[in-house]
C-alpha cells in the first residue's frame, strides 16, 4: 500500500495529487470511509508510481539547472545571450543580458530575475492598462510577483498580479494572460460568459493557451526559485 497524506474537506469527489517533494496527497469527502479511500489508492497504484518517477526525474533535472555566461535565456519568446560586461551594472540592451563579470551561477540567476522583474513591471503594466482602456474597465493596480504556479491572478478588489516568469513567453501569450486576468474584473469565475469575453478580444485564445502550457513544461525543468 502506497503511503499517502489524507486531507478531508467538503468536496464531493476523491482525488490524488503528487507533490514536488514526492509525497502523495489524497483529498476526499468528510464521510468517505477509509476503506474506500484505500481501495481507490490501490486501484491508482500504477498511475501514482509513474507520476512519482516523472517528478523524481524532473527534480533531478531541476537540481542540475545552472546559468553561466554565454548561456541563452528567454525574453518575450526570443532567446538572448548572457554576457559579462566590465562594471557593476546589469540589464538588458535589446541584444543581450549584460552582467558584471565573475558572478557565480546562483548570482547570475538572482541578477537575471531582478532584470526580468523590472522588464515585466514595465511591459505587463503597459499592456494591462492598454487592454483595459479598450475594454472600458480599470484594474485597481498591477503588481509583479514571484508566483511559481500561477501566471496571473485578479483579486476581489480588481488588483492584477502577474508572475515575472510570464515575461519569458512570446508576446501573443503574454497578451492572453493579461486579457484573461482583465476579464476577471467583469466575471470573477470561469463561466461561459467569462470565456466569451476572452474570445471576443482574442478569438485564438485556445492556441495561445497551448503555447503557454509549452512554456510551463519548459520551466518545470528549470530551477528559477
Amino acid at each position: 500500500m502506497i503511503a499517502y497524506d489524507l486531507i478531508r474537506s467538503q468536496r464531493q469527489t476523491i482525488g490524488i495529487y503528487i507533490r514536488q517533494n514526492l509525497t502523495v496527497q489524497v483529498r476526499a469527502p468528510w464521510r468517505m470511509p477509509e476503506a474506500d479511500i484505500d481501495s481507490f489508492v490501490r486501484s491508482s497504484e500504477k498511475w501514482i508510481i509513474e507520476h512519482l518517477a516523472q517528478i523524481e526525474q524532473q527534480n533531478t533535472v531541476r537540481a542540475a539547472f545552472k546559468l553561466n555566461y554565454g548561456d541563452t535565456v528567454l525574453l518575450m519568446g526570443k532567446k538572448y545571450p548572457i554576457n559579462a560586461r566590465t562594471g557593476n551594472h546589469a540589464g538588458f540592451n535589446g541584444e543581450s543580458f549584460y552582467l558584471p563579470p565573475s558572478l557565480m551561477p546562483v548570482q547570475i540567476k538572482e541578477t537575471l530575475i531582478q532584470i526580468y522583474r523590472n522588464i515585466a513591471k514595465k511591459i505587463l503594466s503597459a499592456k494591462a492598462f492598454t487592454y483595459a482602456a479598450n475594454i472600458n474597465i480599470m484594474p485597481a493596480s498591477v503588481k509583479i510577483t514571484g508566483a511559481k504556479t500561477r501566471w496571473g491572478s485578479c483579486s476581489n478588489k480588481n488588483s492584477l498580479n502577474f508572475s515575472w516568469r510570464l515575461i519569458m513567453a512570446d508576446e501573443s501569450v503574454i497578451d492572453y494572460v493579461v486579457v484573461h486576468e482583465l476579464a476577471h474584473i467583469l466575471e470573477h469565475n470561469h463561466s461561459p460568459r467569462f470565456w466569451a469575453i476572452v474570445k471576443n478580444i482574442l478569438p485564438d485564445y485556445q492556441e495561445r493557451q497551448n503555447r503557454l502550457k509549452a512554456l510551463q513544461d519548459k520551466l518545470s525543468r528549470e530551477n528559477w526559485d
